[in-house]
């Protein structure tokens, strides 16, 4: 899965080439907020420029249903995109997606031009990976690049589907990286390899617990879900969230990492509160307890400094760390302190560092460490199932090299 055609590896001189992107970009007023998903999508797009294609991008943005609608078109994507490549990028606008003006635009198409399709999930079949949508994306083109990591792990017509009715169909610079740093560190890691897990519940991460715990040598667990592994563990935890239900999976987790020798490290002390801060980036008064002894009308909402300090001496000798989930409430900046302990001491390191998507890349960003990581990735259910060990549909779709 992980040795894929990238548009290095492609000649597209006068081809039409469809680039599947990922400009779910977040709209207000009809001005686009955050712009990081189209710089990310530019190196992909001047490649293929400079190589000579016709160059027709598609995306979806939010969820529309299957039904045009006016405020999730991609026009102020496509407005904005011409200022970035420095050339106009024509907007198709037909609701149907592949209907006269695209057709019309894509034959007129020259060397090195660039047009935008409407909003792909304009269409119902597009989300069900329909056939008679897939041949119309397909038949605006000679070759397909899939760009969009962030829904390679859903099979749509856009990014699946039309390959199937496609000849040549590579990877672009983005999707690359993503395999690269994501599937490599997972499958042939620089070892010690350490695995940070966080977030709320443990529900969300039970195949990634399991698959990590095999491949790396030290697996952190912070954040709301080690309250369910320090109660397992016969831990008082307060208020503090819990999924009674995985009780018993914890205790397997813990036994089976004594059995493969690796080491599992649950947080020794916890930041507590009397109640979740409302609204999130309320003022609250916080104190530190052991983990396992969290006074039963308080709940703990961070990770204390013990643990931090633990956490962060597993990270100075790692060779990979790959961090999902942060340690606490972080939007709350009394809360934030171990997320930002863990994000310090990941841009102190020398290891290749690999953040995975979602939460723990907000993280990162927002409290001003995204430059000192190798790589942040831009799919949080992508990457989360490429941690699992998951095939990804829109990763194995492309073709192999």
């Amino acid at each position: 899965m992980l040795n894929k055609k990238s548009v290095d590896d492609i000649n597209v001189k006068g081809l039409k080439v469809l680039v599947r992107c990922d400009f779910n970009v977040p709209l207000k007023d009809g001005k686009i907020t955050d712009e990081n998903r189209l710089v990310a999508a530019l190196p992909t797009i001047k490649k293929l420029i400079a190589d000579g294609g016709r160059v027709i991008l598609c995306s979806h943005l939010g969820k529309p249903k299957g039904e045009p609608k006016p405020e999730l078109s991609l026009a102020p994507v496509a407005e904005r995109l011409t200022q970035l490549l420095g050339q106009e990028v024509k907007f198709a606008a037909d609701p149907e997606v592949v209907g006269p003006n695209a057709k019309a635009a894509v034959e007129a198409m020259k060397d090195g031009e660039v047009i935008l399709l409407e909003n792909t999930r304009y269409r119902k079949e597009e989300t069900k990976n329909g056939e008679e949508f897939s041949k119309e994306l397909a038949s605006l083109c000679d070759v397909f690049v899939n760009d969009a990591f962030g829904t390679a792990h859903r099979a749509h017509c856009s990014n699946v589907g039309v390959t199937n009715y496609v000849d040549t169909c590579a990877v672009g610079y983005l999707m690359q990286k993503e395999i690269d740093f994501l599937g490599n560190a997972v499958n042939n890691p620089e070892r010690p390899f350490v695995a940070i897990l966080g977030g709320a519940k443990v529900a969300d991460k039970l195949n990634v617990i399991a698959n990590l715990l095999e491949k790396c040598d030290t697996l952190i667990i912070g954040g709301g879900m080690a309250y369910t592994f320090l109660k397992a563990k016969g831990g008082q935890i307060g208020t503090s969230l819990v999924d009674d239900e995985k009780l018993d999976y914890c205790k397997d987790m813990i036994e089976k990492a004594q059995k493969l020798g690796k080491n599992l490290l649950l947080p020794v002390d916890t930041t507590i509160t009397d109640a979740f801060p409302d609204p999130i980036d309320a003022p609250v008064e916080t104190s530190v307890v052991a983990s396992d002894s969290i006074p039963a009308d308080k709940m703990g909402l961070d990770i204390g400094p013990k643990t931090a300090a633990l956490f962060a001496d597993a990270v100075k000798t790692a060779k990979t760390v790959v961090w999902n989930g942060p340690m606490g409430v972080f939007e709350n900046p009394i809360l934030a302190k171990g997320t930002i302990a863990v994000a310090q001491a990941l841009a102190e390191t020398d290891a290749t560092t690999i953040i995975g998507g979602g939460d723990s890349a907000a993280a990162v960003n927002q409290l001003g460490f995204g430059d000192k990581m190798t790589h942040i990735s831009t799919g949080g259910g992508a990457s989360l199932e490429f941690l699992e060990g998951k095939e990804l549909p829109g990763v194995a779709a492309a073709d192999d090299k």
